[in-house]
């Protein structure tokens, strides 16, 4: 709610919202009503933007359509576009969300939206050349090219053939005891399964979207994909990052390293802890691609002065970031949050509307549907990318891989009790077994010593101690201790735990790459307006899964990139990826950014627009090389 708070603020401080960001607004709130379905979303997401663009582009010689390419003249084209603009994304936004969570609520709110421009639901007519007829026209041409662009819309997205190889993981119970593939995604089993946009869903959702790879792509080619064959089922596979670490391979280190990262993650969620961090600018920030290795920016490019320190908590950071970047509960979904930010620099005083921060400033319309063009075409083909990875390589998620390795024992020791080839490694500290020593009267593992000590033998992890320790989320703190790893949590509502799909590679680091590169190329530069962007969490208001933060926290990132590198070691605190899903989210997003701006500017000024500036070839090489490196062996950064 805060969070959503913040948002609207974010709007009012806009002198009047134009009519293309009036329907992406009511677009972004049918979208917090809906379950939380990224993929679905991102082609919404899409497809509005596009009709809006189309009705736009239909008064303007140059531009091209995306959907829908009759020209016609005009004696008043800003008139006629905002009709043209208003019935394509109303009969859109109505047809796409009559099977919403919150069907009557979204459809109240698009017919008071027509009411407030003055313009009558019942004008459906698509005959003829006035704005209306080319605004339901519009939105006719893209439902029906919906219902054949691969998605299955027509069966309420249902997958066709994926059926999960493992049998559900209960987190209620202690461990792991079901599961038959480590390597391979596992659902859950709960009482009751709400999403992140608050939507009860029942026990167990399937997974979301594993075929996603067969929809029609905005600007990804047939030389984007690799096919491949499962049980008779073909799989097409988006920049095809090569397959994640697999336990019992030659990449079993890194699986292993990666998982016991998540672990050490969770140990941090303490603001209690003592540990306090600058999380300005000038310390956080600034990595190559593919890397954490940035160590902040001495000074802010815009205003020529040092990036002022903000020293608070980590666990507080660091529980901030986990739910800031979860989008949940009120969700607009990964998505549709970045078209948030787009909307908060685009109504940033300090923010001039000259594409590519060159030219002439543009009125507001033509930005927002340009923009939002260029956005929703890359958010969507990131879906398109990213779950076509995770519907091929079926990639298990931290909560089944730490409870299975943990239910082995210990991997580290031979001649040590616990001793399994397929358990964890242990880390002093961290990663422990439970001893007759260790749970003596005032022993560090007292507490999990079991009826007549049943619990010695076990692995303990000291991390964040999850749901059972807190029965009251607006005044209780789980905080971080020794608990038996059989009963690990992510960092992540009882109710929710993780996400229903595959974990490689991370959506969020996809999207997020995705939309960093869309948004420095729009604007000209890779920094926020004024050399930073905020976003306030105050004390014991923000967090939803538990109490905090303990003190007021500003998220302050200096580029784009800075806030899709923080989005993506979000998930790592969250508990819901390791790194290897990570890094190859962030390569796929910074190809498929660029490669959706230069198809957008194709609508916009023509075929010409395509090639990329001389100065980019280098870092555009780099990261193929990278990518090759990736595909040969994943490196754990």
């Amino acid at each position: 709610m805060i969070k959503r708070l913040f948002l609207l603020l974010c709007l009012s401080s806009s002198a009047q919202a134009d009519v293309a960001r009036e329907w992406s607004e009511a677009l972004l709130d049918a979208i917090r009503g809906d379950q939380a379905r990224p993929t679905i979303h991102a082609r919404n997401l899409y497809h509005v933007s596009a009709g809006m663009w189309d009705a736009w582009a239909v008064y303007d010689p140059q531009a091209q359509g995306v959907f829908f390419t009759e020209k016609h003249p005009s004696s008043n084209p800003t008139h006629d576009r905002h009709i043209a603009i208003s019935y394509a994304a109303y009969r859109l936004l109505s047809h796409r969300f009559a099977q919403s969570a919150s069907a009557v609520q979204t459809q109240a709110a698009l017919d008071q939206l027509m009411l407030q421009l003055g313009l009558d639901t019942q004008q459906t007519t698509t005959t003829g050349n006035a704005p209306t007829a080319i605004g339901n026209r519009i939105a006719a041409a893209i439902i029906q090219m919906g219902m054949q662009d691969g998605s299955n819309e027509v069966s309420g997205y249902a997958n066709a053939f994926y059926l999960p190889i493992n049998d559900p993981l209960v987190p209620d119970l202690p461990g792991n005891p079901d599961i038959t593939d480590p390597n391979r995604w596992q659902p859950l089993a709960l009482d009751y399964f709400i999403d992140q946009s608050g939507v009860v869903l029942g026990d167990y959702p399937d997974f979301l979207s594993p075929e996603w790879g067969d929809v029609t792509t905005f600007s990804m080619t047939g030389g984007d994909v690799t096919q491949y064959t499962r049980d008779g089922n073909s799989y097409q596979v988006y920049k095809d990052p090569g397959p994640p670490p697999l336990l019992g391979t030659a990449t079993d280190d890194d699986y292993r390293t990666g998982f016991e990262q998540v672990v050490e993650f969770s140990a941090t969620l303490d603001p209690s802890s003592g540990n306090m961090i600058d999380i300005s600018p000038a310390t956080r920030g600034n990595n190559s691609l593919g890397h954490n290795d940035g160590q902040g920016r001495a000074l802010n490019p815009i205003t020529g002065q040092p990036y002022q320190p903000q020293v608070v908590p980590a666990g507080d950071y660091f529980r901030v970031l986990a739910e800031f970047w979860a989008d949940g509960p009120d969700s607009e979904t990964p998505p549709g949050h970045w078209f948030t930010i787009l909307n908060y620099v685009s109504d940033h005083p300090q923010f001039e509307k000259r594409w590519q921060g060159q030219g002439p400033i543009m009125d507001d319309l033509e930005w927002e549907v340009k923009s939002y063009l260029a956005m929703g075409g890359a958010m969507h083909d990131a879906a398109v990318a990213a779950w076509s990875v995770k519907g091929w390589y079926d990639y298990t998620r931290p909560i089944s891989a730490i409870r299975y390795m943990c239910d082995n024992g210990q991997s580290s020791d031979p001649q040590v009790m616990s001793y399994d080839p397929n358990g964890i490694r242990l880390d002093p500290g961290l990663i422990e077994l439970v001893t007759p020593s260790t749970v003596v009267p005032g022993g560090r593992h007292e507490h999990l010593a079991g009826f007549n000590q049943a619990n010695v033998g076990k692995v303990a992890l000291y991390a964040w101690r999850g749901p059972d320790h807190i029965n009251d989320p607006n005044s209780d703190t789980a905080g971080v201790g020794w608990i038996l790893c059989e009963n690990w949590w992510p960092y992540q509502r009882p109710t929710f735990v993780t996400p229903p799909f595959a974990g490689y590679v991370s959506g969020h680091s996809t999207f997020s790459r995705t939309a960093a590169e869309v948004m420095t190329q729009m604007t000209g530069t890779p920094f926020f307006p004024g050399g930073m962007g905020e976003f306030q969490a105050p004390m014991n208001a923000f967090l939803v899964f538990e109490q905090g933060p303990s003190q007021d926290i500003t998220l302050q990132w200096a580029t784009y990139q800075d806030a899709s590198d923080e989005c993506s070691l979000s998930r790592i605190y969250g508990g819901i990826h390791p790194t290897a899903d990570d890094i190859p989210g962030r390569l796929m997003g910074f190809q498929i950014g660029h490669q959706a701006f230069a198809r957008a500017n194709q609508y916009f000024f023509g075929p010409s627009t395509t090639q990329v500036p001389l100065h980019e070839w280098a870092y555009v090489l780099m990261v193929l090389f990278v990518l090759v490196l990736a595909r040969r062996r994943l490196k754990i950064n």
